[in-house]
């Protein structure tokens, strides 16, 4: 009988023949004059052993170690990392990655609402996230109900363009569940009163009960969306910068170890509250170098239970500081 080295050094044979060489099992049994069982008996023992070690270079396999090393990190329940560095080592625009995003975000969107059982589907708001929604295909699901979690009013009086959990009744024909109110109320009493308006209250109470949510995040900065879009002030935003901020989500201002800022700003937010840890799903959806800040914030506060990003911005959330 073949003493272990002997059986190790024909194993390594067969297993570069096979590995390197790309001989099948049968080139390898007569070139060792082996039968075809030996040969395949031989390879999976140089699996066994140790002796090969499989590495697949591709960017996609970069973005799967990052995925994983995230959700170990952060105790996500699931993870998509898409490439945002091209071939050249440079790295790809924001609506590049955007693009991308759109794509990974559509297709974990579409496994929920393809569910034949009824959902209660809470949807934030944000570019990135109208995005994804825009590529989900359509379908026929009425039994869905549609929630979304930010005010419908913008701040001259018109719809709010980034609520977008209309783009995803329209896709189901589903119920959809709009929240009266502004994003940002012109004070807390104003807050209060649209808070406890009996037709938020119905929406609020349904959004509780949500089996998924989706949900983006946005910078704190001067001309973010909310400064552009005339949410928030300059002096505003360099009040909440003082504070800490570092980004928000549906309007609520987070640290960059992800706490909520109380502050006046705060105190007129009437987006839906949110919770930490999320006791059902919550998939964040976000990604480029200007959120690169904001979505390892968030991680950090345990906002999310899924997250959907880039490889410049997961690689920044496993960065310490």
């Amino acid at each position: 009988m073949a003493s272990r080295n002997e059986k190790l050094d024909l194993a390594a044979r067969a297993a570069w023949m096979y590995y390197v060489v790309g001989n099948t099992q049968n080139e390898i049994a007569d070139h060792l004059g082996i039968s075809r069982q030996m040969a395949q008996r031989l390879v999976a023992y140089a699996r066994e052993s140790g002796l090969v070690k499989v590495r697949v270079e591709h960017p996609v396999s970069e973005c799967l170690a990052l995925a994983a090393a995230l959700q170990q990190k952060y105790g996500l329940e699931q993870c998509h990392v898409v490439p945002s560095v091209g071939s050249e080592d440079s790295l790809i625009d924001d609506a590049g990655v955007q693009q991308m995003l759109a794509v990974v975000g559509a297709e974990v969107v579409e496994r929920y609402l393809q569910q034949e059982n009824p959902l209660v589907v809470n949807v934030g708001s944000g570019r990135t996230l109208k995005a994804v929604l825009a590529a989900v295909p359509e379908m026929d699901r009425p039994q869905h109900r549609i929630v979304s979690m930010v005010g419908a009013i913008a701040a001259d009086g018109s719809s709010n363009r980034y609520d977008v959990a209309l783009t995803v009744a329209d896709k189901t024909q589903g119920r959809f569940f709009l929240l009266p109110a502004p994003l940002v109320a012109d004070s807390a009493e104003d807050m209060r009163q649209w808070c406890n308006h009996r037709v938020y209250r119905i929406v609020a109470d349904l959004a509780q009960q949500a089996d998924v949510t989706f949900i983006g995040v946005g910078t704190i900065a001067l001309g973010c969306p909310m400064h552009e879009d005339g949410f928030l002030t300059a002096a505003e935003v360099l009040q909440l910068q003082a504070h800490g901020a570092v980004g928000e989500m549906i309007g609520h201002a987070i640290t960059g170890d992800g706490r909520l800022i109380a502050s006046p700003i705060e105190d007129r937010i009437t987006s839906l509250p949110l919770t930490s840890p999320p006791t059902r799903p919550v998939i964040g959806m976000a990604g480029g170098v200007k959120k690169a800040e904001a979505i390892r914030a968030v991680l950090r506060g345990g906002w999310w239970s899924g997250l959907i990003t880039d490889e410049y911005c997961a690689r920044y959330a496993l960065q310490e500081e």
